[in-house]
């Protein structure tokens, strides 16, 4: 079998690992590994087998054994191939509309656990909020200079999510004051270098909702070490 034919099969098993549950029928006799194919199509049984029944999903082993079998020896198949092209066709209707339904309610917890975060943390000795929402507490206001929007800063920091998990880390860090999220912009200009601060930004002032941190309320410590305005070509 060719890489390419394995990857697509488990691509496809990933996208089908979002359905619905049900038990797996297991195959009782005795199988000999003896060669090095066996061991290889066992292992690659064993992880698909466990990553479908981790997830829950509907599997029906001895007819998976019969695609397989009729498949590779050429013998006509118990379906038409577009009864076979229809099936799999509503399976993907189906697993998409569960996953879109599963981000929606994983969207809605992040935003409730930021919101939660952000109502407890307002509360707290030398926290501050500003007018777009932002909350952040000055650790060491510094002693240099503040920051304009369009300044280079370099800077140490420390980010995690609510729940305390660090996601990013940087020491030495350069970047364009106005060329990252909103809530740094706005928060790196409330210290002079050689500060520090700690910023809690809500999704709208981070990621809104792109990539993997989406609907995510972070959390930053941030030490300024210098700005200074951007060199003209």
């Amino acid at each position: 079998m060719r890489f390419r034919t394995i990857a697509k099969i488990t691509s496809t098993l990933a996208l089908l690992a979002g359905t619905v549950s049900v038990g797996i029928a297991h195959a009782e006799e005795k199988l000999a590994l003896d060669s090095e194919t066996a061991k290889i199509n066992y292992s690659l049984g064993y992880q698909i087998g466990g990553d479908f029944k981790r997830q829950g999903v509907e599997m029906d082993a001895q007819a998976i054994i019969k695609g397989i079998e009729d498949a590779l020896s050429g013998s006509t198949p118990l379906m038409r191939p577009d009864e076979m092209h229809a099936t799999l066709m509503e399976l993907k209707r189906k697993v998409t509309e569960i996953q879109r339904t599963r981000n929606m309610e994983t969207e809605l917890l992040f935003i409730e656990q930021g919101k939660a975060y952000m109502a407890e943390n307002a509360g707290k000795a030398g926290v501050n909020v500003t007018d777009s929402g932002l909350q952040y507490r000055i650790i060491e206001p510094g002693a240099g200079k503040n920051p304009a929007a369009t300044d280079q800063v370099t800077v140490n920091y420390r980010g995690s999510l609510t729940n305390g998990n660090p996601f990013d880390s940087g020491d030495g860090v350069s970047v364009p004051l106005n060329g990252v999220i909103k809530g740094w912009t706005e928060g790196l200009q409330l210290i002079k270098e050689g500060g520090t601060i700690e910023l809690v930004i809500p999704p709208e002032l981070a990621y809104g909702d792109r990539g993997p941190l989406a609907h995510r309320t972070l959390v930053f410590e941030v030490e300024l070490i210098s700005a200074s305005a951007p060199k003209s070509n």
